[in-house]
């Protein structure tokens, strides 16, 4: 029997729930699937700082299309725990309009982010929006939302590692962590 792996990140224990080897099989499942659906077209990946930063670079590695990709940061998160409160830190910087935009982020649980996120670009009118996600918790949704790209769905749990974070650390881990 495997032991498993745990580690301390500040004040909190946290055991390896995703490897680093499960991880790069569905990124590189989910970078399949966006080269085919927008073959022939020229996306705009806008990446959520700084959960997806590690996430977006290996997504984009795996993208075989001409494409471009911007950052755009948005805060909610204090500890473990998500305020409601979403505040627009760093913003567009790339005219998207008339592009097709694909949205990285490193995980969606209650959903507010992103919609929020969601009505800010349709102001500038962009040929479409998709939202590709390292990871979903379709239980903690509170508001409806089509997450097209997915790489892994995981229960209510609070994670650390490949970006994301526990008060800014954690994320330089290789594996996802979830909390003990």
């Amino acid at each position: 029997m495997q032991q498993t792996q745990t580690i301390q990140v500040l004040d909190k224990a946290f055991a390896v729930s995703v490897t680093a080897a499960e991880i790069e099989k569905e990124v590189k499942r989910v970078a399949k699937e966006i080269s085919r659906d927008y073959a022939g077209s020229q996306p705009v990946f806008l990446a959520v700082l700084n959960g997806s930063f590690i996430f977006a670079a290996d997504l984009l590695r795996h993208v075989d299309l001409p494409c471009e990709i911007s950052f755009v940061k948005l805060a909610s998160y204090q500890g473990t725990n998500t305020t409601g409160n979403i505040r627009e830190v760093i913003g567009l910087n790339i005219d998207i309009t008339g592009r097709p935009v694909i949205i990285v982020e490193d995980i969606v649980d209650t959903g507010l982010t992103m919609a929020h996120m969601l009505e800010t670009l349709k102001g500038h009118n962009p040929a479409s929006i998709d939202i590709c996600t390292l990871l979903l918790k379709p239980s903690k949704l509170q508001v409806k939302l089509d997450v097209r790209y997915c790489c892994k769905e995981i229960p209510d749990d609070f994670v650390v590692g490949y970006g994301l974070d526990y008060d800014g650390f954690g994320r330089n881990m290789k594996d996802i962590y979830t909390i003990i």
